[in-house]
This record gives structure tokens, C-alpha cells and sequence, in this order.
């Protein structure tokens, strides 16, 4: 029987309780036995069944063995008294002081009634001993201990005091007085302080594995809460990649449908040739976005093994599909190419490539400018167009400012300088600085200044 109704859950390589105590609360559950009350009295019931059958057995078989006898009236007073005293354990949890000043109240006339060289003990003190020592501080505890002992000590000096006055011993002489008390004092110290030491131990012992657990609960909800920040991280991190994919290839598709809108009629063939450019950047749209998401899932088999992964290197290509789209790109690329950390290359790429696809989108028409510089120490990417020759399109308000949201975040994974806003003259210019060498190469940190409204 455990000292409290309620259970706690077991933790993760936390041992929980006994698997036969739970057992037995299942049990008493399905049985309608709850509550501390309930199922103390279904203890004392089965307490008294037993000390009734252990002190038969006692006064039977043991006492003639060990040559002691008692009247029948006697020992018939000894059981009940005994027995009674295993029913007043249904308080030991609901009022465990007052269950053992009953419980020590009954052993004293047990004591006076047997002879001083066998006193009875029923199973009742032992049990409340040990459940104040569960439930209660250890100080009022042990002075409840104290207690006990003083008032059985007293009782069983009173009766062997009696006994030696009237010659009650049977048997045969027995110990002095003295020799008699004496040693029932260190019995009762045995039984009552030393139960009460257990019981705190073990009260003790318990509220450490309740703590474990409440820490071991806390330790798994924050793995689950990092667990979560990181998946939502991720998946922000997916979303600017698909953004970026999907934005460069569809605004391309977008202005090449409504060139080939406006020559259906006039101009079939050329019509007919800007529909299979639309297939084919679809296609490679599919193929990109495919790539992107076999990469982010980290499963290989999703993904072309064999597909370039976008860098520095396939600005040209990226050039040229823009001017193929209309828009009038000067691609200018100063020093000594050097190759650039792998996440920065990527990140460079995707920042020209967000950029390209929003001066499509915010200035159609406007002439734009990459220039690419290797420099000593850093790597510097611009790309700045003009103002727009012609209005854009409407585009829906909740889409602003994602793609410079997207690059400003890029720009800080990579520990890069990254300016953005619009021109003297009009137009946009996006800037980003990397360090490739010395002190500046192994910065962590990162600065990123917005010139004007984020309008992107």
C-alpha cells in the first residue's frame, strides 16, 4: 500500500513504483476500494484476521513449548485486546498521531496482562510506528516515538513492579525489576524509533524519485519544445528555398505567357515558340523544386544526384535566362575567381537570384547590373537596377517583402554585410560583402542595414 492516493508518472529511466504495488491499486480500483480511508480499513480488516491467527498460534503451540502458561481468560483478553488494537490502523493515515497514542493506549494493558519474561507485541505497533514515520516531519516523528516508548516503558515498570510484589511470575522466578525494564526499553526504542527512521528514509527516498521524475518530465518537454523550435526553423528555412525557386522560374513563365498572349494573333510561331519555352522552364521548374525538397528532407533518392547545386559558378546561366525573359542584365565580374565556402556560395546565388526575379516583378523594362568582385579579403556581390520603363503588374499585398526577408536571413547565416534600398537615381540596389580571409572570414556575427521601406 503506498502513503498517497494519487500516482505520479513515471519519467523516462525513472523507475516508478513496484510493478506488485501497482498491481494491487489496480486491483483495489476495479474493486471501488479508493481513497486513503477505504483501503486502510480493507488493511486493518486483514490486519486483525492475522493477528488473531498469530497470537492463537502463540498462545497455543509457542507459550506450552517455552514452558509458559496463561489462563484462559487471560489470553482471551490478550487476543482482542490485540485485535482491536490491528482495527485502529484504519486511522493511520487519516490521523496517524492519534492512531498511535490508540494503538500504545491498548499495548499497555497487553503488557500489564502478560508476565514480564514474554511480553506480547501484536503487529499494530509496527505498523504505526512506520506510518508516522511516512507522513510526518522527522522531528515530530521521532518525538511521537519518544512518546510511545516513554508511556510502554512506564506501563511495564508499573506491571513488573506488580508482578514482583504479588509474585505473578509464572513459572519460575524471572529477572530483577530493573533487568526487565531495561530491556523492554530497548525494545521499544528498536521498534518505535527504529521504525520511524525507516519510515522517514523511505518518505525520503520517495520524494527524491518524485523529483527525478518532475525534472525528468521537465528535461523531456524542453527536448520536445527544442525539437519543435527546430522543425519550425527548418521549415522557414524550406519555405525561403521553394520562394526562391519557385519566384525566379514562375515570374519568368509569368512574363513569358503574356508575351505569347499578345503575339497569338499577330504572330503565331513566335506564339507557339514562347508556349514551349513556358513547357520547358516549367519542367526545370519541377526538376529545381524537386532537388530543393530531396535536399531539405535529406533523402537522396528524391533528388537528381547528377543536378548542379546552384553557386557562383552558374551565375552565367542565370544571366541568361533573364535576358532571355527581356530584361537587359550586365553581368560584370572583377578579380581572380576563388571559391567561396559552400553555404555562401549557395546564399550569393539565391540573393542574385531573389533579386533578378524582383526587379522583373517591381521595375519590368528597367536595365539591371551584377557585379561579381574578388577581393582580398572579401567577396562583394551588387545587383542594382534603374528605375522601371514601364508600370508593374498589381501583385498581391500579403507577399511583400519575403524575398528580402529571405536575403537579409541568408546574409546572416553566412556572417555577411547586407545592405538593401533604393537608389538616388530611382532604381533598387541589393548589396552583399563576404569575408573570405583572416579575422573577418571567421566572423559569426552579422550586420544588416535596410536604406528606406522594405518594398520587396
Amino acid at each position: 500500500m503506498s502513503d498517497h492516493s494519487g500516482t505520479v508518472p513515471d519519467a523516462v529511466g525513472v523507475p516508478g513504483p513496484p510493478r506488485l504495488t501497482r498491481w494491487f491499486d489496480e486491483r483495489l480500483t476495479r474493486a471501488g476500494v479508493t481513497g486513503r480511508f477505504a483501503r486502510d480499513c480493507l488493511l486493518a480488516a486483514l490486519l486483525t484476521v492475522l493477528t488473531f491467527l498469530v497470537m492463537t498460534l502463540l498462545f497455543r503451540f509457542v507459550a506450552p513449548a517455552e514452558g509458559l502458561t496463561f489462563g484462559p481468560a487471560r489470553v482471551w483478553s490478550v487476543i482482542a485486546l490485540c485485535t482491536g488494537q490491528a482495527m485502529l490502523l484504519c486511522l493511520r493515515r487519516v490521523r496517524p498521531l492519534l492512531c498511535l497514542a490508540l494503538v500504545v493506549g491498548v499495548q499497555v494493558p497487553v503488557i500489564v496482562l502478560s508476565v514480564p519474561e514474554a511480553t506480547v507485541r501484536g503487529i499494530a505497533p509496527f505498523v504505526a510506528a512506520y506510518t508516522v514515520g511516512v507522513l510526518l516531519p522527522v522531528r515530530t516523528a521521532l518525538l511521537a516515538a519518544g512518546a510511545a516508548v516513554a508511556v510502554e516503558t512506564s506501563g511495564v515498570a508499573v506491571a513488573v513492579r506488580a508482578a514482583d510484589a504479588a509474585d505473578f511470575a509464572v513459572g519460575g522466578p524471572g529477572p530483577g525489576p530493573l533487568a526487565t525494564t531495561v530491556g523492554h526499553l530497548a525494545t521499544s526504542v528498536l521498534i518505535y524509533v527504529g521504525l520511524v527512521v525507516l519510515g522517514s528514509y523511505v518518505a525520503t527516498y520517495r520524494r527524491y524519485l518524485r523529483l527525478v521524475r518532475v525534472r525528468a518530465d521537465e528535461a523531456v518537454r524542453a527536448q520536445q519544445a527544442t525539437v519543435r523550435a527546430a522543425i519550425g526553423a527548418e521549415r522557414a528555412r524550406m519555405a525561403r528555398e521553394l520562394h526562391d525557386v519557385a519566384a525566379h522560374h514562375l515570374s519568368g513563365m509569368v512574363v513569358q505567357a503574356a508575351a505569347a498572349e499578345r503575339l497569338i494573333d499577330s504572330d503565331p510561331s513566335a506564339a507557339k515558340a514562347g508556349v514551349g519555352w513556358i513547357r520547358s522552364q516549367g519542367k526545370e521548374t519541377l526538376d529545381n523544386l524537386r532537388l530543393v525538397v530531396g535536399v531539405l528532407r535529406g533523402r537522396p533518392g528524391d533528388s537528381d544526384g547528377n543536378a548542379p547545386v546552384p553557386g557562383l559558378a552558374m551565375l552565367d546561366d542565370l544571366v541568361r535566362d533573364a535576358r532571355q525573359l527581356g530584361s537587359p542584365v550586365e553581368f560584370v565580374r572583377d578579380g581572380q575567381h576563388r571559391d567561396v565556402p559552400p553555404i555562401a556560395d549557395v546564399a550569393l546565388f539565391r540573393i542574385v537570384q531573389e533579386s533578378l526575379s524582383n526587379a522583373r516583378q517591381h521595375a519590368p523594362g528597367a536595365p539591371v547590373r551584377v557585379e561579381l568582385r574578388f577581393l582580398p579579403r572579401k567577396v562583394s556581390l551588387e545587383v542594382r537596377n534603374d528605375r522601371p520603363t514601364r508600370r508593374p503588374e498589381p501583385r498581391s499585398s500579403s507577399t511583400g517583402g519575403v524575398g528580402l526577408v529571405g536575403m537579409r536571413e541568408r546574409a546572416n547565416l553566412i556572417g555577411a554585410q547586407f545592405t538593401a534600398g533604393p537608389t538616388t537615381a530611382g532604381g533598387w540596389s541589393v548589396a552583399v560583402t563576404v569575408p573570405t580571409t583572416g579575422d573577418d572570414a571567421r566572423a559569426t556575427g552579422a550586420t544588416a542595414t535596410v536604406n528606406g521601406d522594405d518594398q520587396r
